[in-house]
C-alpha cells in the first residue's frame, strides 16, 4: 500500500499575524519541517499576498520548501492609514479542490473561520487530517465544530518559533 499524500494549506497572513501578536516570530523552515516530521507533509503550499519589495521573504518561504501562491494586494485608506489587503481565503479554498485528487488528507493554517465550508468538506470525504489554530485564544468561534482537528501553533512555539542567535544582528528569517 502507497504512503498517504499528505497536503498543507496555510493562510500566510493568518498565521503571520496571529503568532505575531502573541509576540513571538514563526521561522517559516523549522515549519516546513515540522509539517513533514509529524505530519509526513509532502507538499505544502503558502497563501499570501504580493507586495513589491518583499521578495527576499518569498524567497526565503521557496527555499524552505513552500510552493507560494500569489494574491495580488489592494492599497486601501482607512482613517488616513494606508492598509493593504491580500485577502486570500478564495484561493486557500480553489487550490485545495484543484489538487484534491493529489493528496489523501490535508492539514490546513489557519484560524479564520471563512474557512468552514472547506473544512466541513474535507471532513465529509474523510481528507481533513489536522486544523492548525495560530492562537488559542483567538479563532473563529465557527472553527469549534473541528476542535478534534485541532492543534494550536501556539502549543508548538519551542519548535516553530524564530530562534535568535546569540551574538548575532543579523535577521536570518524575513
Amino acid at each position: 500500500m502507497a504512503p498517504l499524500r499528505i497536503y498543507a494549506f496555510i493562510d500566510t497572513q493568518n498565521v503571520h499575524l496571529s503568532v505575531r501578536d502573541q509576540g513571538w516570530k514563526i521561522d517559516w523552515g523549522r515549519f516546513r519541517r515540522y509539517l513533514k516530521d509529524k505530519y509526513g507533509v509532502t507538499k505544502a503550499f503558502t497563501f499570501i499576498g504580493y507586495l513589491p519589495g518583499n521578495e527576499r521573504l518569498y524567497k526565503a518561504l521557496q527555499e524552505a520548501g513552500f510552493v507560494l501562491i500569489f494574491k495580488p494586494t489592494l492599497e486601501l485608506k482607512k482613517d488616513r492609514k494606508l492598509i493593504i489587503k491580500g485577502n486570500v481565503d478564495a484561493e486557500l479554498v480553489l487550490h485545495t479542490m484543484i489538487e484534491w485528487s493529489h493528496y489523501d488528507k490535508a492539514v490546513i493554517a489557519s484560524g479564520d473561520g471563512d474557512f468552514y465550508c472547506l473544512l466541513e468538506h474535507l471532513e465529509n470525504h474523510m481528507k481533513l487530517l489536522r486544523l492548525l489554530v495560530p492562537h488559542r485564544w483567538k479563532y473563529s468561534a465557527l472553527l469549534r465544530r473541528f476542535q478534534r482537528y485541532f492543534t494550536f501553533m501556539s502549543d508548538l512555539r519551542e519548535n516553530i518559533a524564530f530562534k535568535k542567535v546569540r551574538g548575532s544582528t543579523g535577521r536570518t528569517n524575513p
